[in-house]
């Protein structure tokens, strides 16, 4: 006997991702129902060899479905996710809404699974930011090791982290750049995003952080450990998918490049390509379609006492959104919901 599944935001990027990875990875699902805002009512999206006719999410009632997986932003999720909650449908939400309410669960299967037990609170789960997701699955065993006391990471992150539009936006500008007679001004982003990189996601707060490197910080110290310190500077790219990290650790016990190598290899989630040869590394174009976090350029950091370098890949739509969320649903069928 399978699960009632419904997918919010169907036709987005993540919501697309999601009924795409629900398929690869035969999710006990005995319905998948598509859901989106009425204007895109009858839109047709696939699900495996299927094809599914998106209902109209205005109205639904979740009476009888076992979780909604919702990709709609912020504000529709403060409409939608209570009740589907208040209906009996545990609510899996990919905005960053419910993230830092302390009675609800944010989820990374590999880092904090005992966690998915606190969904009883509220019946909705959080997932991380996805720059974040990708960090905390290195950082994790590492922690569990050596103790992370400082992170210093710098991200370069895809434009598909802002939706169909900035992926839109950096192909109609690298078009424009070829072409002297047309000119497509900033939307989406604060500035030209084509040959060009932004220091900036989000908007700035008070402190001079922007919003996603706040993100960061707190969502780290839900996910692992309040005690670790974290400072982040968060820039956009020009790629279209994956977001990469640099990342700087201080850990308060000496850590072996080669045993953290090692602690790496053997940790869920992650595979290690690290070959000090031209080429021997990940770039983001590599980890689009893929499953895993990927880690490279694993060295010690001679300017500090207990301190390691390495560099994170991972599919931002997949491991960053869409894999994480669905990842989460099978923690809580696993845990919490088994049905037959």
């Amino acid at each position: 006997m399978g699960y009632k599944v419904v997918v919010a935001g169907a036709t987005g990027n993540v919501g697309r991702e999601m009924l795409n990875i629900l398929e690869e990875r035969q999710f006990p699902a005995d319905e998948v129902i598509a859901l989106a805002s009425r204007r895109s009512l009858g839109t047709e999206v696939s699900y495996g060899d299927k094809t599914l006719k998106c209902k109209d999410i205005e109205g639904f009632d979740f009476t009888g479905c076992d979780i909604a997986l919702l990709a709609i932003g912020s504000e529709a999720t403060k409409k939608y996710a209570p009740i589907a909650a208040s209906q009996g449908c545990v609510v899996i939400d990919n905005s960053s809404l419910y993230r830092y309410d302390p009675e609800i669960p944010l989820i990374v299967p590999e880092v904090n699974p005992d966690a998915i037990e606190d969904y009883r609170n509220k019946m909705i789960i959080a997932n991380p930011n996805c720059s974040t997701a990708q960090m905390v699955v290195a950082l994790k065993p590492l922690h569990d090791r050596a103790r992370v006391r400082r992170v210093v990471v710098s991200t370069y992150q895809s434009v598909s982290g802002a939706g169909k539009d900035g992926m839109d936006e950096l192909w109609d500008q690298t078009k424009a750049v070829y072409n002297p007679t047309s000119e497509v001004p900033p939307s989406k982003f604060q500035k030209q995003i084509a040959f060009n990189v932004i220091p900036q996601i989000d908007v700035f707060m008070e402190d001079g952080q922007t919003k996603e490197e706040w993100k960061m910080v707190a969502e780290t110290k839900k996910i692992i450990d309040p005690s670790i310190k974290v400072t982040a500077t968060c820039v956009r790219v020009p790629v279209f998918v994956g977001h990469s990290e640099a990342i700087n650790i201080e850990f308060e016990d000496f850590l072996d490049e080669d045993e953290a190598r090692d602690i790496l290899r053997e940790a869920p989630g992650i595979l290690v390509v690290d070959k000090r040869e031209p080429g021997g590394y990940i770039t983001p174009i590599e980890s689009v379609g893929e499953y895993a976090t990927y880690i490279s350029r694993i060295r010690q950091d001679s300017t500090i006492e207990n301190g390691l370098n390495l560099w994170c890949v991972s599919d931002n739509l997949r491991k960053g959104a869409a894999l994480n969320a669905v990842q989460i649903a099978e923690l809580l069928g696993n845990r919490c919901l088994k049905k037959g």
